[in-house]
């Protein structure tokens, strides 16, 4: 027997320990009975001794404890204490905060799709699906986007007074306080209803219930602080706003230049305790029109007043508008979407201790809370106004391209035109997914850092990449602006919602992927916490543990990742149905290609890494598409896996497979080590990237969903406003859609006798009433083209307008002046 096989025995044994995780015990103790069963069968007996020596020298002193720790752990252990990458303390906090859900599995190379599958379906409760049906409905056929932007530049008076009395500004205020105590998903329902009419509404609504007073007033104010503003707030009575960015600290909020100085002060005719702040902040949602301001400074105390640190660290406060020293500044104009935002400045502005959140026992603390907080408030309201904006615009832009006809066919006919439905569909679908997920995660206990950013960039992204596709197929509907148009306000505002709560580009390059390398691997922090611990043998044995727990999770990944690239990840047991067992076995790939580039980027970069954005970047693609995918997944096995939803499904997945094999395959050809991304591409691809992006075939599927009368369009067009109003043109155009699936027979027959040159009148009622006497089409059938042609004309309609309609209030009013001034110097 060839000498080789004693060799083969013992890869394949670690190979097949590796790949199902075994312990090193079963490794060696597998390994020794192939290695005597090739001796039994007359392997090489020589070949067999030096394999069988090989597994000693690795199994006896890694399986003998003090041997191990004596001769590796401890030697690693003041190793990696050197070249650990310092943490700085807002670091170490915002690692801190968040917790792991399952998208700590996605780090594992092998993630155990069941804890996902078997997460309840989120579900609204009676009295929130109530409101969804009765006041969030009522809001959204009260609003005119076109005289909120075009005319008031804002809210008019009717919708501030319903939202407040209704208590929209009061859905995470618990009902103790007069609150609605919504949970997050219905949060996210909301608006998301809200964001399918307007963008302005949604923003105002979803502001007070995002990060800002309410939220860290009900995690950490004090029980007066509670008592007084909650439910101040959660009536309207109180408008809240929170001022964290500034001009010299925008996605770095750290630095903010913004301070206080601990000192005694006169508030309401007593001399006490306090803070004396100066601040400069903008881009503040809510600010013109708030009442209570949060906000956030770096606290020092010179004097030792309330203990020995002087620099106490970032702190929140609240700060009456009618406070001395604050001025609220002028409104900013966000690119014609007229949301209330503006700066907020204070000099010398004098608070006691007792306004800040949480009181003086919290003051230094305001990251923490920042960070728990905005976590949880990144999940809702800008994936939820995306999402909203997504559906909205995939549904309509359907029924736009069915009813509009060129060359005598529907515009969505003609293959260009497909690819674009295409992809609305499909990304109205993962935004609408990714989004509930990551609100169901907080509602199970979450604090969802990685997901939230995840949730964030992507369907922001996504949902900017949807209203592109959007303008292009509506054309001149969409570029001219007036109460016809359903889509120009949503292409202006697109990127608002990139640049706030975090800019994207930031989010993508340092966030996703430096979070979740160090959070959610199941590793890492285990081994920096065991390195950090002052009490050296508790150190040196919980760092035992992880190392070596690290050690096999690397080489299993190694081993999976390349026995899922030679068989294009179709063998293994996977979760799911017939049809999504073959998604989740490549998820199962991806997650160990993901968790293997972890693993050599930490270790052959060290603290470096964080400064490779373009790397970090890459990767965190890498996790957000499994991440989404996995949403996606989730969602169809939640609905009962419908027949109908199946192209928008695949084609979902298709898209985000594709990203994944080009993010990787970039990070790979760019890997600043350049052997060691050699390496790792005969690993992650030994027979080359296979993974293509979704075909002609299948967009031809999801566009056809878009523009006729199913299922999978009713599902997603769920929680999306759609009521045919007067002020809600997309609405219209919806409704449309069912009469005019219902007169295209006819039509063709009207077409086909129009050809045949049996009818001569050249006008369109003429031509019917010629087509009715010569029995071309009954009278019934005449008044179906009739109804077609008028809902037609509602559908490619556009605006015009006096040119004086156009002119701004302000400007009138100016032209008024000079004119009443010339007349009176002429007088």
């Amino acid at each position: 027997m060839s000498v080789a096989i004693p060799f083969l025995a013992f890869l394949l044994a670690g190979a097949f320990a590796a790949y199902h995780r075994l312990r090193l015990a079963y490794w060696a103790a597998i390994t020794i009975t192939l290695l005597l069963a090739c001796w039994l069968l007359g392997a090489n007996a020589t070949a067999t001794v030096v394999a069988a020596a090989v597994v000693a020298l690795i199994a006896v002193p890694l399986l003998i404890a003090p041997v191990r720790k004596a001769l590796i752990t401890a030697p690693l252990l003041t190793f990696f204490r050197k070249v650990l990458p310092p943490l700085s303390k807002t670091e170490r906090i915002a690692l801190e905060t968040g917790s792991v859900g399952f998208e700590g599995e996605l780090f594992t190379g092998d993630p155990n799709w069941n804890i996902l599958l078997n997460y309840p379906k989120p579900q609204l409760t009676a009295e929130e699906q109530a409101f969804l049906d009765g006041p969030v409905e009522t809001l959204c056929a009260m609003v005119n986007d076109w005289e909120l932007t075009h005319v008031h530049a804002d809210l008019p008076p009717e919708l501030w007074a319903y939202i407040k009395e209704n208590r929209f500004f009061g859905m995470i205020i618990p009902k103790a306080y007069g609150g609605l105590g919504f949970s997050a998903l219905a949060h996210h329902k909301v608006i998301q209803k809200l964001a399918s009419v307007s963008s302005v509404v949604s923003s105002t609504v979803g502001v007070p219930n995002s990060l800002g007073p309410g939220e860290l007033l009900n995690h950490y104010g004090t029980q007066e602080q509670k008592d007084y503003y909650l439910p101040r707030l959660a009536v309207g009575q109180e408008v809240p706003c929170f001022g964290l960015t500034g001009p010299f600290a925008g996605s770095d909020a750290t630095s903010i230049p913004d301070y206080g100085i601990v000192c005694k002060g006169e508030w309401n005719g007593a001399n006490v305790l306090g803070v004396r702040l100066t601040f400069d902040k903008r881009y503040i949602t809510l600010a013109p029109v708030a009442t209570l301001i949060g906000l956030a400074f770096r606290m020092y105390d010179p004097e030792g007043l309330i203990g020995d640190t002087q620099d106490i660290g970032i702190t929140l406060a609240l700060l009456p508008r009618d406070t001395p020293g604050v001025e609220i500044g002028r409104r900013h104009f966000p690119l014609n979407s007229p949301f209330q935002n503006g700066p907020i400045r204070g000099k010398d502005v004098f608070i006691p201790l007792s306004q800040l959140i949480g009181g003086a026992e919290m003051a230094g603390k305001g990251w923490n809370m920042l960070n728990e907080c905005l976590a949880v408030g990144r999940s809702i309201t800008l994936p939820s106004t995306a999402s909203g904006g997504a559906k909205a615009g995939a549904v309509i832009t359907g029924a736009y391209a069915r009813i509009r006809k060129q060359f005598g066919l529907s515009v969505g006919r003609f293959e260009g035109v497909e690819e674009a439905l295409a992809r609305i569909g499909a990304k109205a679908y993962a935004i609408s997914a990714l989004s509930q997920a990551t609100a169901a995660a907080v509602d199970r206990g979450d604090v969802p850092s990685v997901p939230s950013a995840i949730a964030k960039y992507h369907c922001t992204t996504m949902s900017r990449e949807v209203i592109s596709d959007v303008m292009d197929v509506i054309g001149g509907k969409g570029i001219i602006l007036g109460p016809r148009n359903f889509a120009g306000r949503n292409w202006q505002a697109a990127p608002i919602a990139i640049t706030v709560e975090g800019a994207n580009i930031m989010t993508r390059s340092l966030l996703i992927f430096g979070q979740g390398a160090i959070l959610c691997h199941p590793w890492v922090m285990k081994e920096m916490k065991a390195a950090q611990d002052p009490d050296t043998a508790a150190g040196l044995e919980a760092f035992d543990r992880s190392l070596f727990g690290h050690i096999g999770f690397a080489i299993s990944n190694a081993v999976r990742s390349f026995w899922f690239g030679l068989t294009g990840a179709r063998i293994g047991a996977a979760p799911g149905d017939a049809y999504t067992r073959r998604y989740f076995r490549k998820l199962d790939r991806y997650s160990a290609n993901l968790a293997l580039m972890a693993d050599v980027s930490m270790l052959m970069l060290g603290g470096k890494l964080k400064f490779k954005e373009s790397l970090s970047g890459r990767l965190g693609d890498v996790l957000s598409h499994i991440y989404m995918t996995s949403a996606i997944l989730k969602r169809y096995h939640d609905e009962g896996a419908p027949e109908a939803d199946k192209p928008l499904l695949a084609w979902a997945f298709h898209d985000s497979v594709h990203k994944i094999e080009t993010a990787l395959s970039a990070a790979l050809r760019n890997f600043p080590i350049r052997p060691v991304g050699w390496l790792m591409w005969a690993l992650i691809f030994p027979l080359g990237r296979r993974a293509e992006a979704p075909g002609d075939r299948l967009g031809h599927r999801v566009a056809a969903l878009l523009m006729s009368l199913n299922d999978a369009r009713e599902r997603l067009a769920d929680g999306v406003f759609l009521q045919p109003t007067e002020h809600n043109p997309g609405g219209r155009i919806a409704s449309y859609l069912a009469k005019a699936v219902a007169a295209e027979p006819v039509e063709r027959k009207f077409l086909k006798a129009l050809k045949s040159k049996g009818i001569e009148a050249l006008d369109y009622d003429a031509q019917l009433d010629e087509a009715v006497r010569e029995g071309h089409i009954s009278a019934e059938e005449r008044a179906l083209l009739e109804e077609l042609r008028a809902l037609t004309l509602d559908t490619i309609t556009v605006d015009d307008f006096d040119p004086e309609e156009l002119r701004s209030a302000g400007y009138r009013d100016l032209v008024a002046r000079r004119r009443e001034d010339g007349s009176r110097e002429a007088a």
